[in-house]
């Protein structure tokens, strides 16, 4: 499907702007809503009230106009759905969830006839068991990361982190630590017995633990204007990693008899980077956005490469008296970190600091004025 089909019969003075119901919804029609666009959210049945109820629009408040309730996210698939996204003249947000909550992505890909902002075809690099993903992309970059160990024979004593899916949820992380192959047997062992990771544990990849700062870069490329800016930085607060990090030492050997380590992510933390890091940051961000534009057709067909909001996840780690910027994780699509709104840097260009969400709403509204959504949809 090319943008031009996607768009036909498209109303383009009445655009609504859709999302799934979490992630960074919220976000994202706060942003639409204010740049003049109607909003539309597809909620999961169960969780529907926080868009239907809390942030419903009314009374010149809240930011969600239109709610559709499904059993499963994937009932954006649904055609009946389909139909009112593309009668509303539905421009589609996608997050993470379009790839975590769907069994056969394949069919957003290729079903969803409705325009996506953003890249459909590239939110699948994320996962690391593609035949192409995120570190053969951030490799062709010339872009650093943590050295990977192709199996656990090639451990050379260097702490280590696997990265492990959780059993229930494969979605979400379970990574746990070694530094050589016992090690990782007996600990991917134990996890597994215990049903804390799942058993594919084996196939996960193990990476070299960089000790750094944290920080994630949150960027956004205009196709518009082809510039690449810097959004916001922030860094993942995560449960119960937060909770031992506030117990002493001899406290966290206590509670780790009884407790595992675990880093699910439960939401945001911002902060800054020195100005010196900031041209390392851009550098890095310019080498992701002309890589992402030279990738395959067969992977890319729309050949447009990365659209709009991307991060790039690491560390800044120092050495020999200097510091480095080490990536080890990307999102080919709207972060879930509303809270890069309370980072100056977005502010430096705009005159005020905006969200990712508020910066998607202001694309859509300059490519509507001039007649170039095709230019950011696929």
């Amino acid at each position: 499907m090319d943008a031009a089909s996607l768009l036909s019969g498209y109303d383009f003075s009445d655009i609504t702007v859709g999302v799934l119901g979490g992630h960074s919804a919220l976000d994202v029609c706060s942003g639409a809503k204010r740049h003049g666009f109607r909003t539309v959210c597809l909620a999961r049945k169960g969780r529907e009230k926080t868009f239907d109820t809390y942030y419903k629009s009314r009374d010149g408040r809240g930011c969600i106009d239109e709610v559709i309730v499904r059993d499963t996210f994937a009932g954006v698939l649904d055609s009946d759905v389909q139909q009112q996204l593309r009668e509303m003249n539905t421009i589609f947000v996608h997050n993470r969830y379009f790839w975590v909550y769907f069994d056969d992505f394949s069919k957003v890909e290729n079903d969803f006839n409705v325009p996506i902002f953003g890249s459909r075809n590239l939110l699948k690099i994320e996962e690391r068991d593609q035949p192409f993903h995120q570190y053969h992309l951030l490799h062709y970059a010339g872009i650093r990361t943590p050295r990977i160990f192709e199996s656990p024979d090639d451990m050379d004593g260097r702490l280590c982190i696997i990265k492990a899916s959780e059993a229930n949820r494969g979605y979400e992380r379970a990574f746990f630590l070694a530094d050589n192959k016992a090690s990782w047997e007996k600990e991917g062992s134990r996890l597994e017995k215990e049903g804390l990771v799942g058993s594919d544990w084996r196939t996960a990849t193990i990476e070299e633990f960089v000790v750094g700062a944290p920080v994630n870069f949150n960027y956004f490329y205009s196709p518009l204007t082809r510039e690449l800016e810097l959004l916001g930085t922030d860094m993942r607060r995560q449960t119960n990693l937060d909770g031992f990090l506030r117990l002493t030492a001899n406290q966290q050997a206590k509670v780790m008899k009884h407790v595992d380590l675990k880093m699910i992510e439960t939401g945001h933390v911002s902060c800054t980077v020195k100005e010196s890091i900031l041209e390392k940051a851009f550098d890095l961000g310019e080498k992701f956005v002309a890589e992402t534009q030279k990738i395959s057709p067969t992977i890319d067909p729309s050949a447009k490469g990365i659209i709009g909001p991307f991060a790039l996840q690491g560390a800044v780690v120092a050495e020999d008296g200097k510091e480095d910027i080490v990536i080890f994780d990307v999102s080919f699509r709207i972060p879930g970190s509303p809270g890069t709104r309370a980072t100056p840097y977005s502010g430096y260009l705009y005159g005020e600091c905006m969200s990712v969400g508020e910066r998607i709403g202001l694309e859509l509204k300059n490519a509507v004025e001039k007649e170039a959504l095709h230019m950011l949809v696929t």
